[in-house]
């Protein structure tokens, strides 16, 4: 995958994520993390945090999952390896943060790392549409 095409997909995975992520963080799911983690939530996200997150997460999924994929021609590849490493992603802060966050609920680990999972291996195959379509 040429680097011109690479700056197209990208934007189009970002966008994908953003809308995805806040559809379930501002309205599936606030509920429930209100009620779970309502004691260590902000009452306004530190977007100077969460910006450099999307930009470096949605990075690494298109070379981690995306051109892998493209590689090999195959959305099933996109998808499986976008699962894989949106469960280790989320895993990777809700399992530390369940063992060294004093009040961190463990309830709501096993819904995020399925949202990491569902959320990850989307994008994944968003940008895999995409890159296949661009690159015709």
């Amino acid at each position: 995958m040429t680097a011109s095409l690479l700056l197209k997909v990208y934007p189009a995975m970002l966008a994908a994520f953003l809308a995805l992520d806040i559809a379930w963080l501002g309205v599936v799911a606030r509920t429930l993390y209100q009620r779970q983690m309502g004691h260590l939530m902000r009452p306004q996200a530190n977007w100077g945090a969460a910006v450099p997150f999307y930009l470096i997460y949605v990075g690494a999924i298109l070379i981690l999952c995306v051109l892998p994929a493209v590689e090999k021609g195959s959305v099933a590849r996109a998808l499986g390896l976008g699962a894989m490493f949106g469960l280790a992603a989320y895993a990777a802060f809700d399992l530390t943060a369940l063992a060294v966050l004093k009040d961190f609920p463990g309830g709501i680990v096993p819904v995020d790392l399925a949202w990491g999972v569902v959320l990850t291996a989307s994008v994944s195959a968003v940008g895999y549409r995409v890159a296949v379509a661009l690159a015709r």
